[in-house]
């Protein structure tokens, strides 16, 4: 616990038998009390693996997609009465050394929502992130910042963390299974107001880490510029997107996404 604040880690995995272990690791366990690991249907024995390092691990039967995952994921970390939740990739492209510092800064009060950039200190080149995904990172994150009126410097991290309100509040429902579901969050809690801080995070790009292929890049990117139009125009009250309505669908009403495999 951080300042009597029950901090739960959840893990979003697809194939990630061989990264899983040293991404656990090097988790700061005096201060982490659980770690979920939701396996989206992997193909390799992933669930096998969580099941030697006895983590909470929830299994779906089909793969549910990207933010299908996560949803179970905070789905199981409000069961487990979390009230910190930092959903951390388990293929080791982000550092798992940075949790409890990204947990700290909500646990005071100081945020809402932390995100570890990529971008704040300059190294995501030298990390390995292809050339083309830097310079539309860089793009759609100016985009986006003019279009929900923020200074973010990386809309697009895979390393976050979240309050219990976020969870209970925002319309986690309304949003969608594949990779766009990072974005929606993301525009669902500035549109309600929340206060997000960044936090510099060296990145790894190496074959076992997981990245989405060109085609799969730019239908991300596409999708992200209309959640943030959307956004632009539902904050001028020009549309009713069901994402920002606050009486949207949570992640209560959603029905129980997987099973458990091991406990």
């Amino acid at each position: 616990m951080i300042y009597g604040k029950k901090v739960v880690v959840v893990m979003p995995a697809y194939n990630a038998e061989k990264t899983l272990q040293q991404t656990y690791e090097e988790i700061d366990h005096s201060l982490i009390d659980e770690v979920i690991l939701v396996d989206d249907h992997s193909k390799d024995s992933t669930k096998d693996v969580s099941k030697r390092l006895n983590l909470k691990t929830i299994v779906h039967e089909e793969n549910l997609g990207y933010g299908g995952n996560q949803k179970t994921c905070y789905q199981t970390a409000l069961e487990s009465n979390a009230d910190i939740v930092v959903m951390l990739h388990p293929d080791y492209q982000y550092s798992p050394k940075l949790v409890p510092s990204m947990a700290y800064l909500i646990a005071s009060g100081t945020y809402d929502c932390v995100l570890g950039s990529r971008i704040l200190g300059g190294t995501a080149l030298k990390g390995g992130m292809p050339f083309y995904k830097y310079v539309s990172n860089r793009f759609l994150t100016l985009i986006q910042n003019w279009l929900l009126s923020e200074k973010v410097s990386e809309y697009h991290t895979g390393l976050r963390a979240f309050s219990k309100d976020i969870l209970l509040k925002l319309p986690l429902g309304e949003c969608d299974d594949d990779f766009i579901f990072d974005n929606q969050m993301l525009a669902q809690i500035f549109y309600h107001g929340f206060n997000v801080g960044e936090i510099s995070c060296p990145t790894k790009y190496f074959p076992e880490a997981s990245s989405i292929n060109f085609k799969r890049s730019l239908k991300y990117g596409l999708g992200v510029l209309w959640v943030s139009i959307t956004f632009f125009l539902a904050k001028r009250g020009w549309n009713s997107n069901s994402i920002f309505n606050i009486k949207g669908k949570k992640l209560e009403n959603l029905a129980p996404r997987g099973r458990p495999f091991y406990v």
